[in-house]
């Protein structure tokens, strides 16, 4: 019920804007993160946003580069990339759920399919 988009191949420095599109009823009660899994398997949150938007958390590793936004009237919500560097590469999801900045994967009820992000040096 959730959906990625906009994940590909940039170079050092480049950005790119992922989505994250949404059919559960009521979007706009949960909250949203944005966890990423690099090639050794690691996961973390990378980003959240509270349901109204009104709360973001960011990781360290991201904060100044990364900004996540959401459109509850599209039911959409986005990560803004910028800076990208190498040790950004990873799969990308999102996930919803009643939960603000939850850390755990199991705090989610939805999650989408992924989208990869490769950062070449």
């Amino acid at each position: 019920q959730l959906v990625e988009s906009g994940g590909g191949l940039v170079q050092t420095g480049d950005s790119l804007r992922l989505s994250c599109a949404a059919s559960v009823q009521r979007f706009s009660t949960y909250g949203m993160g944005w966890f990423r899994q690099t090639p050794g398997n690691h996961t973390e949150l990378v980003a959240a946003i509270s349901w109204s938007g009104g709360g973001t958390y960011y990781t360290d590793s991201v904060k100044g580069r990364f900004s996540i936004s959401r459109d509850n009237a599209k039911n959409t919500t986005y990560l803004q990339m910028d800076s990208l560097k190498p040790e950004d590469t990873a799969v990308y999801y999102c996930a919803a759920g009643r939960v603000f900045s939850g850390s755990r994967p199991e705090e989610y009820d939805y999650w989408g399919q992924g989208t990869q992000v490769t950062v070449s040096s």
